[in-house]
């Protein structure tokens, strides 16, 4: 069984990585649809659409045009998670994803801080690098 530190995830917006990642999350699900009838016993279901979301949580910096500036609301990304690491054989997560959310939250005796909320369209795909 491997086990992996947190602290070699990255992000990468296309082949870009993403700056001074803090945490980051992809989230699968899938619906289901009932097709219980009368008579049925139980409540039966089948599989019905899949979706996923994710979010990406930083320092703030406004210097990373190709990161975190390509993360606009409203915008499509490929968007490529690697919880593992990003060198050969790791595996990471890709996808066509729609950024839903940016917020920017600064405290005075802390660092700005930036979350970035995104919606996929299509598809997760695993893969290996």
């Amino acid at each position: 069984m491997a086990n992996h530190a947190g602290s070699e995830g990255t992000v990468k917006v296309g082949s870009n990585a993403v700056a001074e990642i803090r945490s980051f999350n992809v989230d699968e699900a899938g619906d289901t649809i009932e097709d219980t009838t009368m008579g049925d016993t139980v409540r039966t279901y089948l599989a019905g659409l899949k979706t996923w979301t994710g979010t990406v949580d930083c320092y703030w910096d406004e210097t990373d045009t190709s990161g975190q500036g390509a993360l606009d609301v409203g915008s499509s990304v490929t968007i490529n998670w690697y919880p593992e690491g990003a060198v050969a054989a790791d595996t990471y997560f890709t996808g066509t994803a729609i950024i839903t959310s940016k917020g920017i939250a600064s405290t005075f005796d802390g660092m700005v801080e930036a979350s970035y909320g995104v919606q996929g369209t299509g598809a997760l795909t695993e893969s290996t690098v």
